[in-house]
């Protein structure tokens, strides 16, 4: 018996992970038709689950957007990523380094918001800041302008 013989009771599928949190998405549209019979792709592994799909279901299939739950495809959304915050702290790095350079390159110096700033990025960024849950905003005021005076002979 083939692999696709297993499945004869449809010519399309939606494949997911059913260890994935309902709604799960959809991980693959399979139109049978389109496979070799002798070999199940390697993709599809055992600890897949798959639906049938009718021939209107299978037109209105979308590339995105889709998942499975208790059997049927609904509206699916996927989550937010959450970036870590000590990846937010080391990503707003580079941002009070660009301003550090700016300020060297035009003689002026931090604030005391921006210095403020800068100790609680590089703790979170560090580890040594454990208990923050968010990055603290960014000061509006980064720089004092340092006035030159002229020496008079």
């Amino acid at each position: 018996m083939s692999w696709k013989e297993v499945f004869s009771s449809s010519r399309y599928w939606a494949v997911y992970n059913p260890a994935v949190a309902a709604p799960s998405p959809v991980l693959a549209w399979v139109d049978l038709s389109l496979m070799p019979d002798d070999v199940k792709p390697s993709w599809w592994t055992s600890d897949l689950s798959q639906i049938a799909l009718t021939a209107a279901q299978w037109t209105a299939r979308q590339t995105t957007g889709q998942g499975i739950q208790n059997g049927a495809i609904v509206a699916y959304t996927p989550p937010a990523a959450v970036v870590p915050l000590k990846t937010q702290a080391t990503s707003a790095q580079a941002w009070i380094q660009q301003q550090a350079n700016l300020a060297a390159a035009m003689g002026a110096t931090f604030t005391a918001d921006m210095k403020a700033y800068v100790l609680a990025i590089n703790a979170i960024a560090s580890g040594t800041d454990t208990t923050s849950t968010t990055l603290p905003a960014q000061p509006t005021d980064v720089m004092t302008a340092t006035t030159t005076t002229g020496a008079t002979t």
